[in-house]
């Protein structure tokens, strides 16, 4: 079977894990404090903190930045459900967005217009625009709406480590920049993620949020509020530290395989993703035509032994946010997310992925699209 990801663990993290391991210093240590020290010299901020995963970034990204009950939040309505979650979590409202047909991302024409048409009682505080599957949102006209109608940003970079929009990498435009290291991602850590800022005040903030609360004085130790457990451990952050040094050449390799994937998928019934420069590549999803049944390609593909996925939700379809913001839902019934969401193909692509793997993916599509009567 030819799998959809496969997580790259070379000798190298296997020798760094095991090292951490023998000492047993296994909780957030140094190692942690070195890999937020390299993830801050890459991405050029000025803090980095790690966190257990992905979705605990955004959590308590929204937590420290006050966000809560009495206000709502912009999120895009094509992503993995975790960029909409948290806002539940804290007791906000989401307002969903719809996205751009082609790059996946949340499209600033369409932030702005629902900002204007906004008349629930929840004031609009803050915006999560998400970089999907690594391609850089248009955070130039993002950043300028915010300005406009003073928005906090926390971008959702779950996908987009190593994504750079006008030279710049993505997570370091808004107040905070959310990453994660599941095994899905480029870079992994098992499951772990991380916090990007430029403002040292609310990185210290967060760490103590991080920690159950802790703050540390002269007296020793004192808990001045009830913080989470969200720490990284000393093992995952030496394997990411490990995968970091890598990742320049992983990101080369990503775009070369989807490149091969761009220059074979050539059928009127295929539309294939918006090369945006600076694109990470964390996944390539192509379109499938309306006039084709996606589930059905899923299946036939899993019997020509290749292993391919839906790409991301949207999320106004989902069952929990159905039913308690159904007008909202409602009118958001056959949009750009919904297509991408019924109709969107997650194809095989990882670093190690052989050229000849990724032409054959192609060929059996093609195979399948000419003899389906779709």
């Amino acid at each position: 079977m030819i799998k959809l990801c496969v997580p790259s663990i070379g000798d190298e993290e296997c020798l760094a894990v095991e090292r951490v391991l023998r000492s047993g210093q296994l909780v957030h240590g140094e190692e942690c404090e070195l890999f937020e020290h390299e993830l801050a010299t890459y991405l050029g901020c000025k803090e980095v903190v790690v966190v257990s995963s992905g979705t605990a970034a955004l959590h308590l990204s929204l937590v420290a930045l006050g966000i809560g009950v009495g206000d709502a939040v912009l999120v895009p309505d094509f992503t993995f459900p975790a960029t909409v979650n948290v806002v539940e979590l804290v007791g906000a409202r989401p307002i969903f967005v719809d996205v751009d047909l082609h790059t996946y991302n949340i499209a600033p024409e369409n932030i702005r217009r629902v900002i204007n048409e906004w008349q629930g009682p929840e004031k609009i505080k803050a915006i999560i625009p998400v970089h999907e599957f690594g391609c850089p949102a248009d955070m130039t006209a993002i950043m300028q709406i915010a300005k406009e109608y003073s928005l906090l940003v926390i971008e959702d970079a779950a996908c987009g480590l190593g994504a750079i929009h006008k030279q710049q990498k993505v997570g370091t435009f808004g107040e905070l920049g959310c990453f994660s290291f599941h095994p899905r991602k480029a870079i992994t850590t098992g499951e772990g993620g991380a916090i990007a800022t430029n403002d040292v005040e609310l990185a210290n903030r967060l760490r103590i949020w991080r920690n159950h609360g802790v703050q540390r004085n002269a007296n020793g130790v004192d808990f001045i509020l009830p913080g989470f457990n969200y720490r990284m451990t000393n093992f995952q952050a030496a394997l990411g530290r490990v995968q970091l040094l890598k990742f320049d050449h992983w990101l080369i390799e990503r775009s070369r395989l989807q490149k091969i994937y761009t220059k074979n998928l050539i059928s009127d019934k295929v539309y294939l993703p918006e090369d945006v420069n600076g694109h990470a590549w964390q996944t390539f999803m192509i379109r499938l035509s309306d006039s084709c049944d996606r589930n059905q390609m899923i299946g036939l593909l899993k019997e020509r032994a290749i292993e391919v996925n839906l790409g991301a939700n949207a999320l106004h379809v989902l069952s929990y946010y159905t039913q308690k913001y159904n007008a909202d839902c409602e009118k958001a019934i056959g949009n750009n997310s919904e297509r991408l969401y019924h109709f969107g193909l997650a194809l095989p692509l990882y670093q190690g992925l052989d050229s000849e793997i990724v032409e054959r993916i192609s060929k059996e599509m093609l195979d399948i699209l000419s003899s389906q009567k779709w």
